[in-house]
């Protein structure tokens, strides 16, 4: 969201917002200098309530909610969003107190749209209010745009953010960077939304698992823990995205379902009560097993219990970070299977140069194999 403050020695409102690189700022209006600097930063605090209200509208969209029936999660989210078009007047006539009380909108994006608008009467500054008014038109257009897929200008703090959904046209870019470079390139953190970077690296690393597969004659959804023993790896929750590829889930249901999971984990719902039963069944039985086990071990197993395996702060951001890692320990492991036809033995190991070549020659190898066999299965994707 975009967070918007107050300069007092500058007199100035500043909006500011993350990227994938950094965070920009631009400055929004110039105040006179004795204007109340506890009145303008209620102003700065009601936009940026409205800015989370209406990026939430692109986090949660009402397309990942099961029902869109009358008063239904879906419902409600449809109607946040058409809220949208209602905000200019609110902005502009915001419901004011009468008899010593004021109509609060069910809206949260239509709420504090109106506590825009009554601090701007508070301040009672024309120009401050058309350009505050310019600025809601300016974010609200950003949330539009990076529900297309376009991550330009301000839209692309959309890249920090994870969401329930993924935009076919942001897969697909994405899916485009990974046959650029199927290890993943930096552009997949800092122009792609991460949960679409993440549907698209589900099946790249399908890809590759079965690249691998094949060289070593371990199961698809094995590999991952193998390569483990190469080097430390994420391992757990790239392997089960592997099982629910395996089992026919697409890469869109098997991530949105994972990185929906994790925020609603992260807004204090309780997603599956069936499966936490489960869980807190099998967790019971790993407490009673260590119970008198004070061992490191015992330790990291017992603080190991999750309600989710993606930190439920950043799950998007989080579940793309393995499936690029897992990606990369694909390919550590079908080096230690695959010949190197250009190596030659007669230099020692610790050439650093030979050493290079080599590493370099497996990469490209095991890219080429990897863009062939997703490819080959791209209806898998699309």
């Amino acid at each position: 969201m975009t967070r918007y403050c107050v300069d007092p020695a500058r007199h100035e409102l500043i909006a500011t917002w993350g990227t994938g690189q950094g965070d920009l700022a631009s400055r929004i209006a110039a105040v006179p200098a004795g204007t109340d600097l506890a009145a303008l930063s209620r102003l700065t605090a009601a936009l940026t309530q409205l800015s989370a209200a209406a990026w939430r509208t692109y986090t949660h969209p009402a397309s990942a909610a099961d029902s869109l029936e009358v008063n239904s999660e879906g419902w409600r989210r449809e109607e946040e969003r058409k809220a949208f078009v209602e905000v200019a007047a609110a902005v502009t006539t915001p419901n004011l107190p009468q008899g010593g009380s004021v109509i609060v909108e069910y809206s949260p994006v239509l709420e504090n749209a109106h506590r825009v608008g009554r601090a701007l009467i508070a301040l009672d500054n024309p120009e401050l209010t058309e350009a505050i008014r310019a600025e809601t038109t300016v974010e609200l257009a950003a949330v539009e745009g990076a529900e297309l897929g376009n991550l330009t200008g301000r839209a692309q703090q959309a890249v920090l953010l994870s969401r329930e959904g993924a935009s076919p046209v942001q897969v697909a870019a994405a899916d485009q960077l990974l046959q650029e470079d199927p290890f993943g390139p930096a552009a997949l953190y800092s122009d792609i939304d991460p949960t679409a970077a993440a549907v698209a690296a589900a099946h790249w690393l399908y890809a590759a698992a079965e690249a691998v597969s094949e060289a070593s004659g371990y199961a698809p959804t094995e590999v991952i823990r193998e390569a483990d023993n190469i080097e430390a790896l994420p391992h757990a929750t790239p392997t089960l995205v592997l099982g629910l590829l395996e089992a026919g889930v697409s890469p869109y249901d098997a991530v949105t379902g994972l990185v929906r999971h994790a925020m609603r984990i992260g807004d204090g719902e309780l997603p599956d009560p069936a499966a936490l039963r489960e869980q807190l069944e099998e967790a019971e039985e790993v407490i009673t097993e260590y119970a008198d086990d004070d061992s490191e071990e015992a330790d990291a197993v017992l603080t190991g219990i999750r309600l989710t395996p993606l930190d439920p702060r950043r799950p998007a951001r989080d579940l793309l970070e393995d499936l690029l890692t897992a990606i990369n320990g694909c390919w550590l492991l079908h080096a230690e299977y695959a010949e190197d036809e250009d190596r030659d033995d007669d230099q020692e190991e610790s050439d650093d140069e030979t050493a290079e070549r080599h590493q370099h020659h497996s990469r490209a190898q095991f890219a080429a194999l990897v863009r062939a066999i997703a490819a080959a299965n791209r209806d898998r994707l699309v």
